[in-house]
């Protein structure tokens, strides 16, 4: 069964076959209106349930959109309607949900609840995100990044700031597709360092620094992400604005990264805060042409999930 639930469990050559799927749905649907479904309407008969634990915009829609676009039924329950882990256990809840639907997406918060749904469930699961790993976002941006530069191998790639799930999921994308990664950031914010090492073990070029000017130096991509979480509390927020306020994306630090340089963002971004809004609306920026192909990365994925 193929399960979609994290970049360092499936193979390179199947990522880079999505990839190349993702081009191609993408090219085929160049002047169609939004609305119409995929020529070929591959889920045709299927129901595709959307599960969040956690709110969402981009992951809601593009996923919705996708199943819809692919010709399949999208069923969208948020965690308070299933009570997730609470009145059913998680195992029980994938278990029923396999015998309705052909295809799961959660977008929860630990790891271990996504792990548990892929190992009881008789279809396939998709990471949609948790606090650990979010490897649609990834997809998005690598079907991104092929656009503007082609091959990523030998790029160099700098994440600025926290070093968190989509993080640790651009170092597990590192090691499958040959690109340098740095992380900048504080030392108390670093990734996990199992996703570091998948990386290192690869070959890749790995750099740990604090200091964001020397970091970006002839960078093929720099990245960020908001610093806070919208279950922050207030006197955490400031703590974290004061330890990451070094490592905001702005028109300095693009100037020093070099004029080949571009930037991306997952969004939602807290504007000039992270990132300037000079920069997130700026020439070099990739952040909604990322957005945009959530879309199409993801209609790959699914796919590639169902075998269509």
């Amino acid at each position: 069964m193929n399960h979609f639930l994290s970049l360092d469990q499936i193979a390179g050559n199947e990522l880079r076959n999505m990839l190349d799927q993702a081009r191609v749905i993408k090219d085929a649907r160049n002047g169609q209106p939004k609305g119409t479904k995929d020529a070929d309407a591959p889920l045709a008969g299927h129901v595709v349930a959307l599960i969040f634990e956690k709110p969402s915009t981009r992951t809601r829609v593009s996923f919705d959109v996708g199943v819809r676009q692919l010709g399949g039924e999208s069923l969208l329950l948020s965690g308070q309607e299933m009570q997730l882990g609470h009145g059913e256990t998680i195992a029980d809840t994938a278990k029923v949900l396999s015998r309705y639907v052909d295809l799961i997406m959660i977008r929860t918060f630990e790891e271990a609840t996504l792990q548990e749904m892929a190992d009881n469930a008789t279809v396939p699961v998709i990471n949609g995100l948790t606090n650990d790993t979010h490897p649609c976002q990834i997809m998005a941006d690598l079907l991104t990044l092929h656009e503007k530069l082609g091959d990523m191998k030998g790029r160099k790639v700098v994440w600025l700031g926290d070093g968190n799930n989509v993080c640790n999921s651009y170092f597990h994308a590192a090691g499958q597709f040959g690109f340098d990664m740095t992380f900048c950031g504080p030392e108390n914010l670093q990734p996990d360092m199992r996703a570091v090492e998948f990386a290192r073990e690869r070959g890749v070029n790995v750099k740990i620094s604090e200091n964001p000017e020397e970091a970006v130096k002839g960078a093929d991509l720099l990245v960020t992400d908001t610093w806070v979480s919208m279950h922050d509390a207030e006197s955490a927020r400031q703590r974290r604005h004061n330890l990451l306020r070094p490592y905001q994306v702005n028109a300095d630090l693009m100037k020093t990264a070099g004029t080949q340089a571009y930037f991306t963002h997952c969004l939602p971004a807290h504007r000039n805060e992270e990132v300037t809004s000079e920069i997130l609306d700026g020439q070099q920026s990739l952040a909604f042409d990322a957005a945009e192909n959530r879309l199409h990365a993801q209609k790959a994925v699914m796919r590639w999930c169902l075998g269509v």
